[in-house]
């Protein structure tokens, strides 16, 4: 390599995401967007040494919170590097691409799934260096420590609402209907649950039990025909005789029993 020669340097494609909470002011020739997206240029060309180059393409979202994922811009700039047409995503402040650390985790995801970095530029965060990634790595850890601390507060709740008997979702058995978060007996389909169970005791045989309700036309909730494997489902539901299950263990629930 002679000495004129200078080392090849990889372009890096460099997407400015934008986000205002707020509608007010968008209206106006040179808002908050356009501000953060001047700020965002800046520094995307004092980094043209590196290689850096700006996508022309504008990912904004004015008057959207950032505590959703829900925002068109940013679908298409997430759009944009699954199809590997983006490099390096920079902000103004990390804030602008999610007030959610668990939201932020899930962008993050999708940034390294692709090769993306991301860069804050009125922070000092940049994940092109090992500091910001330590940084990111930080900020991860707290994220995947909230959502573990979240998982086992929802299996609390729903654990000690299977202990009050409470219904906790789900598609209710058949002969129920929820109404108000609580199940109660639809009468028609009860009728047919209780012959169900009456009719078993009387043949002993799921397989000829099915038939008779095809006969009938009994069917399920939704309209689909019940064979044995429904059926057995049924006998071995302890919703039928007013209990709730949490993890093998009954517990007297807030419904009315179909079966006595």
């Amino acid at each position: 390599m002679s000495a004129q020669s200078k080392p090849l340097v990889r372009k890096l494609r460099c997407a400015v995401y934008t986000r205002k909470s707020s509608e007010e002011g968008l209206e106006q020739e040179f808002n908050s967007l356009h501000a953060q997206r001047g700020a965002c240029e800046a520094y995307i060309a004092s980094q043209r040494s590196e290689g850096w180059v700006l996508v022309r393409d504008q990912y904004d979202d004015g008057g959207i919170s950032g505590g959703t994922l829900e925002r068109p811009g940013l679908k298409r700039l997430l759009a944009d590097i699954e199809d590997g047409l983006v490099d390096v995503v920079v902000v103004y402040k990390i804030d602008r691409l999610s007030r959610s650390l668990m939201d932020f985790f899930k962008l993050v995801e999708v940034f390294d799934r692709n090769g993306v970095t991301f860069v804050s530029v009125t922070q000092s965060f940049n994940t092109t260096t090992s500091g910001g990634r330590l940084m990111l790595n930080i900020l991860l850890s707290f994220a995947q420590f909230e959502r573990e601390v979240t998982g086992e507060r929802i299996r609390d709740k729903i654990a000690a609402s299977r202990r009050k008997g409470m219904w906790m979702g789900g598609s209710p058995p058949l002969g129920y209907v929820v109404k108000d978060r609580k199940l109660i007996e639809n009468p028609e389909d009860a009728t047919h649950v209780r012959w169900v169970f009456a009719r078993f005791i009387e043949i002993g045989s799921a397989t000829l039990l099915a038939r008779e309700l095809a006969e009938r036309g009994v069917t399920t909730t939704k309209g689909h025909r019940i064979d044995k494997k429904f059926i057995y489902r049924m006998l071995n539901n302890r919703v039928y005789i007013g209990e709730a299950v949490h993890k093998g263990t009954s517990y007297p629930g807030e419904h009315a029993a179909i079966i006595d």
